[in-house]
């Protein structure tokens, strides 16, 4: 009887609504790599990367399952030498960045050990969001909530940003940008800032972002967004957005043929591994491009299903824990995985500009790969540890 209690017990807190779909993506972006590896004529050795990614979801697997071990004052505790290893790490890349790949790619963002990339930033992300909650978890703790203290808050907040986006703007990395800016984001609404402070935050992003689209569409705002620091590409980028056939041979050709590629799926999609239409860097940002040609509007519907259901049972961990800090945790992971799905597929089909973000547990990439198994694990830890419904202190 006691085995089976024991049984009982484990089975509950283990949230099997977040394996599930995590399991489901994982291997519909195995079988999404096989077909835009098999339809690259660049691309001759297919069982390699195939089997890297695989190994990847291996190791992200056993992360998942040492980190629900930890509980939520051992993450506490362990929060400012994981920030400060992240940081380390990602300051190593000026001197010990990949050569090759930085030619390639024009970003200074990657590793390379005898043929495994990886990329420090994406785990940098987890070590961010503790970051967040731990500073904020601190804060609340020590002060009520008035509009010093609000601003108080914020400044902290600020002061451990500041150094990662020193070192992404070093990289060259927009698009890894915009999700830490996505994370703060996060923390930032659910921190418990009044909405004196908060509103015209929002306002101010909705102009700024207003703004910068009016000076791309007149010649003297892209002069001045040049003398910015802007880059050509990046300006390129937002064009393609705003017409996606103005250059379809050019500039604009992988968000156009990203659109006729999805367009050409139908309903029900063409099968599997059949490609008639040819889209740059399929196996990583634009793999959702072979989710809409090989299966069609079902196929897409049920990828972003499977996201919807990860993202609501992350939900619904973050409301059930009375902890604060696991709560401003799972706040920052929903925010990473969300905003990555969301640029993603918005920019494939059109929605939103390029920048060169993957899909989450689908897209080619071992570190972004663990980086959200990582996230994955500690949430589900908040589940399975029996202190999660305890007030952290």
């Amino acid at each position: 009887m006691e085995k089976v209690k024991y049984k009982y017990s484990l089975d509950n807190r283990i949230d099997y609504g977040i394996i599930l779909p995590v399991f489901v993506l994982s291997l519909m972006g195995l079988a999404a790599l096989y077909a835009a590896l098999s339809n690259d004529q660049m691309t001759k050795d297919i069982m390699t990367p195939m089997l890297k990614q695989l190994l990847w979801i291996l190791i992200g697997a056993i992360a998942v399952v040492i980190l629900m071990q930890f509980s939520s004052k051992m993450l506490w505790k362990i929060t400012p030498f994981v920030y400060l290893m992240g940081l380390g790490l990602m300051t190593s890349l000026i001197w010990f960045h990949d050569e090759n790949l930085a030619a390639l790619t024009g970003s200074k963002n990657w590793f390379n050990f005898g043929g495994f990339t990886f990329q420090p930033s994406e785990l940098m992300k987890i070590a961010y969001i503790l970051m967040l909650a731990y500073v904020v978890t601190k804060h609340n703790l020590k002060h009520l909530h008035t509009i010093k203290n609000d601003f108080l808050l914020i400044g902290k907040l600020i002061i451990f940003t500041i150094p990662i986006v020193i070192l992404l703007q070093f990289q060259k990395d927009l698009g890894t940008m915009l999700v830490y800016v996505a994370i703060l984001g996060g923390v930032f609404l659910l921190s418990g800032i009044s909405w004196k402070i908060v509103l015209p935050t929002i306002i101010v992003f909705i102009l700024l972002a207003a703004g910068i689209l009016y000076l791309v569409t007149q010649d003297a705002g892209r002069e001045f967004l040049f003398s910015m620091g802007v880059k050509q590409y990046q300006l390129a980028r937002i064009d393609s957005w705003i017409d996606p056939f103005h250059d379809a041979t050019g500039n604009s050709m992988q968000q156009a043929q990203a659109l006729i590629a999805i367009g050409s799926g139908g309903m029900f999609g063409k099968g599997f591994n059949v490609s008639e239409v040819y889209v740059p860097v399929r196996e990583s940002d634009m793999i959702f491009t072979i989710i809409g040609e090989n299966f069609g509007f079902v196929g897409g519907t049920l990828m972003i299903l499977m996201y919807f259901i990860l993202i609501y049972r992350m939900i619904r961990v973050c409301f059930d824990t009375n902890n604060e800090f696991y709560a401003y945790i799972a706040t920052g992971i929903i925010m990473m995985i969300l905003f990555h799905v969301f640029e993603n597929i918005g920019s494939n089909i059109g929605l939103l500009p390029l920048t060169g973000i993957p899909l989450p547990f689908v897209s080619q990439g071992g570190s972004s790969l663990l980086g959200n198994l990582i996230g994955v694990g500690i949430v589900m830890s908040m589940r399975f540890q029996q202190d999660d419904y305890q007030k952290f202190r």
